[in-house]
This record gives structure tokens, C-alpha cells and sequence, in this order.
């Protein structure tokens, strides 16, 4: 008993038990390792109360401090290790590649409907500081972490396309013109109106604009608004909603089927 309340003895235990479980992340598995954090977390609790009971209070204070940075290694190191795991499986993307995804946004199925195509967001990739992200217009325009942007999708599925020819097309300097056209949308807000001007920009929009601007490439046809199927019913409540019966039906418009269908573009990445 004399053991069991005391505070050094508690805090070796937990330290034992904390440094066991990011050991087991590490080397054995992550099922294992939670099994282990579970049991450890029960031990700490444990020792704590008795602690509490006895009033070892600095040593109470200290033992939280040992979990609060335990779990914060944790975490570190399993977004270190995501990430890792993500590079190592997109060793092939490039700068300038576009992904494509099926949106969980309200107004998805209304796209997939309209424009008869199951992908209903997308974005341009880059790679910064070897770490991958997305130029994309959601809220607003900005880039997001790749990881973050394929779990953000309909059941991290996604398709990944590059210009043809891209090694002649896609040089420095165009990657450059590209990065710094896409810098005038930055932090602009996202257009539900699906208009075509620069103070508010879509995802499609963002895309087509900055291969137009950057490289004097037409990513997929214009189109305006009527000449997409508006028949469904979750097209007609969204435009309804969006427009109260004004529905500018000769706004032009970039949809992400047309640049997904696009003659210029091959698939390069699919899961």
C-alpha cells in the first residue's frame, strides 16, 4: 500500500505506460497502441485518484503535465506520420495537376445532377516545402493541405489529371504566371451565384481562369447556364433557393465536368 500511494511511484508507472504506448505507435501498430493508451489512461486515473486522495498535489499537477505532453506527442505524431504516408503515396503528383472529387457541400448533387458527372469540386495542386497542397475555392480561395482536402471529399475518393505534355508546358516561369495569377483570387469569397467576374470565384472558375491567364490553355468549353440539364428537382430547388426565380440563363459558366472531360487532360492518380 505504501507503494501504491506513492507519487514517485505513480509517476514512473505513467511514464512507463506513456512511453510504452508511443513506442508501440511507432514500431507495432496503431490498434496496438491504442489498446495500450487506453490502459494507460486507466492506470493514470487510477494513481491519480489515489493521489488525490493522500493530497499529493504537486505530484498530481506534475503526472498531468506528463499526460497533456504525452498526448500531445501523440498527436503530433500521428499527423507527422499521416502526412509522411501521404508523400510517400503522391511521390508521382506534380505542380500544376488538377484533383477532382465528389463534394459533401449542400449544392453537390445539384452539380453532379446539372452537369450529369459525379465530380462536383476541384483544385490545382502544388508543392511547397515538399509538402502537397490545393488552390481551391471553397469558402473562400486558399490552399489546403492535400490530406485535409481528400478527407473534406465524398469517402476520400478523388482523381488526380495533368495537362498533356506537360513537362514542355508546365515549365518554371508558366508555374510561376500560374502561382501568381491564382494570388489576385486569394482570400476571395466563394460565388454561389456562379457569375463571371473576379469579385467572387467557384472552384471550376479558379481553374479554368488561371490556366487561361497563366498559360493561354482553355480547360473545357464555356457553357451558359442553360445549357445544363435544370430539369432535376435538386436543381430546381438550389436554383430557386440561390435565385428567386431570376435564373440568369445566360451567364457563363465552367463547370468541373467539362474540365474533367477535357481533351487536354489525362488521369494520372485514381482511388
Amino acid at each position: 500500500m505504501k507503494l501504491i500511494k506513492s507519487p514517485i511511484f505513480a509517476t514512473i508507472v505513467n511514464i512507463i505506460s506513456l512511453l510504452s504506448t508511443l513506442f508501440c505507435l511507432i514500431f507495432v501498430s496503431l490498434d496496438s497502441a491504442i489498446i495500450l493508451f487506453k490502459g494507460s489512461v486507466i492506470i493514470f486515473i487510477v494513481l491519480l485518484i489515489i493521489n488525490i486522495y493522500f493530497k499529493n498535489w504537486k505530484f498530481i499537477l506534475f503526472n498531468l503535465f506528463i499526460l497533456g505532453v504525452s498526448i500531445f506527442g501523440i498527436y503530433k505524431y500521428l499527423d507527422w506520420a499521416t502526412l509522411r504516408m501521404y508523400q510517400g503515396y503522391h511521390a508521382e503528383l506534380k505542380n500544376g495537376d488538377i484533383i477532382f472529387q465528389t463534394s459533401t457541400s449542400t449544392q453537390s448533387k445539384a452539380i453532379q445532377a446539372a452537369t450529369n458527372s459525379k465530380y462536383s469540386h476541384i483544385g490545382i495542386l502544388y508543392i511547397q516545402e515538399n509538402e502537397y497542397f490545393v488552390y481551391e475555392a471553397s469558402s473562400t480561395v486558399k490552399m489546403t493541405p492535400l490530406n485535409e482536402w481528400i478527407n473534406n471529399g465524398f469517402d476520400g475518393k478523388y482523381v488526380v489529371k495533368r495537362i498533356k505534355d506537360s513537362e514542355n508546358i508546365l515549365t518554371t516561369d508558366a508555374l510561376k504566371r500560374m502561382k501568381k495569377m491564382g494570388e489576385k483570387f486569394k482570400g476571395k469569397g466563394y460565388d454561389q451565384y456562379f457569375e463571371w467576374s473576379d469579385e467572387k470565384i467557384y472552384c471550376s472558375e479558379l481553374v479554368w481562369k488561371i490556366y487561361k491567364q497563366a498559360v493561354n490553355i482553355e480547360l473545357g468549353s464555356l457553357e451558359k447556364l442553360s445549357d445544363f440539364n435544370l430539369t432535376a428537382k435538386e436543381v430546381q430547388d438550389k436554383l430557386n433557393e440561390r435565385y428567386k426565380g431570376k435564373i440568369p440563363y445566360n451567364e457563363i459558366v465552367i463547370s468541373p465536368a467539362k474540365i474533367f472531360n477535357s481533351d487536354r487532360l489525362v488521369i494520372v492518380e485514381e482511388n
